[in-house]
């Protein structure tokens, strides 16, 4: 009663706080959304006019890029003759700005042309080609960035003379010796068959650009209004000396983009709202699982209650009719002492799964990990259990497969779950009379199997039967004493040595019996010595 009362607090105290805060949150959303709605406006137009420049930008730079990779390709530096053979057939489709590629030897000391292949239609460099070849070596050469890693593709944008030049370079070694190689772009085919190519939007209605020179003067593109909104981004790598410039001039667009913006506050005020619902949520299911758990610990306390109640019951009725002498033969006095043995064998069980039970729900269970041999410690698990399975007429048959490898276990922890899975089985099999326990190698693994002749387990509830406090219908139904913590501890227990258990049910014809298995994962063979192999056990 006290741990439902304590749970309703924190349902009225947490869960209230938390709604408050929820309402608090959209109210907040609600006067930020109503205050700020014209610097969202503003901020729209500039992230708007900001994409579409940065878009713009980069679209051209990625164009000439994919171009320089291309010349980059057809360039050998060990056969010079056939650059031209490679490139021209597709300088055209492929390099359509490209006007010429040149290959310089930097070690010389007049910086030799050692190859020059041109667009021109004789193939060969004509008059404006050899102006450039001496442009290139007498003023563009010293303006090249040659620091740092000098094999990168890198770009020069210069004016000469009031003309324009963009040329891409890379160094590359060849037999010890230097060689740059420069890729000649022609600035007018770029402004006039690039661009348009590439901007066919251009001053549609949505946006007006245009590119403008380092003087200000306008290259390509309509001249832009005053009083637009503009958005000036200078192209990043190719040619860094121009800029495109950029209105947004469509209300349509801007609206668009208001609109979006409220939506994601809408959004984010619907989120916070589910926020708060599943909040709610789950505060009535942890307190209704809380509930329930409840209710499971206190069926546990009863069931251990009548566990321990009936074993000391007999244990004290026995003793006193052996203590005031009542029984005069000899074989009902063994037969006394026999069951207060049993008895007491089962209090110590039932005390010990308790006291294992109470340290793994303290996350204080610690194991001694070693090298051993699964076989044994199922057959001392099942020794234990003999004498009881034969008082109760039910019969234990143990088989141990020659050669298992060793497993890291700690041995005393895994006889507990074998006795428990051994104890359910006896418990269970009275009906069938007998119960099999296997241990058998399977691949890289040991695998324990405890199987019974007993009523089984439905299909709903294998996968909870491994759950603390949890026991099967039919349990309740056969009358089967036990406090639902046996299996909890038996998978804790897998679960620490790396294996796992799992249930099968059911394992007869006639819908009925469950086996156990448990699997541990095995070791390799011991060096340098091998272990004894072990015998068999029947």
């Amino acid at each position: 009663m006290a741990r439902r009362t304590l749970g309703e607090r924190l349902l009225h105290f947490v869960l209230v706080p938390a709604i408050v805060v929820a309402v608090l949150l959209l109210g907040a959303f609600a006067l930020r959304t109503t205050l700020q709605i014209e610097k969202a406006r503003q901020q729209t137009v500039f992230d708007a006019t900001l994409t579409l420049a940065d878009e713009r930008v980069d679209r051209l730079d990625k164009v000439i890029i994919a171009q320089d990779n291309v010349a980059m390709a057809h360039v050998d530096l060990s056969n010079l003759g056939s650059i031209a053979r490679r490139w021209l057939p597709t300088a055209a489709r492929e390099t359509p700005t490209l006007r010429a590629i040149l290959v310089l030897d930097l070690d010389g000391p007049d910086h030799d042309v050692l190859a020059f292949a041109s667009r021109r239609a004789e193939g060969a460099p004509g008059r404006e080609d050899d102006a450039f070849r001496r442009l290139l070596v007498t003023r563009l050469l010293p303006k090249l960035n040659r620091e740092g890693d000098t094999e990168e593709l890198r770009h020069l944008h210069t004016t000469v003379d009031r003309q324009s030049f963009l040329i891409s370079y890379w160094q590359r070694v060849l037999d010890g010796r230097r060689r740059l190689i420069v890729a000649w772009h022609d600035v007018p085919r770029v402004v006039h068959d690039a661009m348009p190519r590439l901007y066919r939007e251009v001053d549609r209605g949505a946006s007006r650009m245009n590119v403008i020179d380092e003087d200000g003067r306008i290259v390509f593109g309509p001249p832009i209004k005053e009083g637009e909104f503009t958005v000036g981004r200078p192209f990043p790598t190719t040619l860094y000396n121009w800029r495109v410039q950029v209105a947004l001039v469509t209300a349509d667009e801007l609206g668009h983009k208001v609109e979006r913006q409220r939506t994601i506050e809408i959004g984010i005020v619907a989120f916070a709202s589910l926020v708060a619902i599943l909040g709610v949520f789950i505060v009535v299911t942890a307190a209704v699982k809380e509930r329930r758990l409840a209710a499971l610990k206190s069926d546990f306390v009863a069931n251990v209650s009548h566990e321990l109640k009936t074993p000391l019951s007999l244990v004290r009725m026995f003793g006193e009719l052996l203590l005031e002498g009542r029984v005069a033969d000899d074989a009902k006095r063994k037969q006394y002492l026999s069951i207060i043995v049993g008895e007491s064998e089962r209090l110590t069980a039932l005390i010990e799964n308790v006291l294992d039970f109470a340290k793994v729900e303290r996350g204080k269970a610690a194991y001694a990990f070693d090298r051993g041999d699964v076989g044994d410690v199922v057959v001392r698990a099942v020794e234990v259990l003999r004498h009881r399975a034969d008082r109760e007429h039910v019969e234990v048959h143990l088989a141990v497969a020659d050669g298992l490898p060793s497993a890291r276990i700690d041995a005393r922890a895994l006889e507990l779950a074998v006795i428990n899975l051994v104890d359910n089985a006896i418990k269970y099999a009275k009906e069938g009379g007998r119960v099999d326990v296997t241990v058998e190698a399977s691949g890289r693994h040991v695998r324990v199997r405890v199987s019974d002749r007993g009523p089984g387990i439905d299909e709903d509830e294998q996968e909870r039967i491994f759950e603390r406090f949890v026991r099967g219908k039919r349990a309740g139904a056969a009358q089967v004493r036990g406090s639902g913590i046996g299996l909890a501890l038996v998978k804790h227990i897998a679960d620490s040595h790396g294996g796992r258990v799992s249930v099968e049910s059911p394992v007869t014809e006639d819908g009925k019996g469950t086996a156990f298995v448990l699997t541990l994962p095995a070791l390799g063979p011991a060096a340098p010595e091998a272990a004894p192999p072990a015998s068999p056990v029947a």
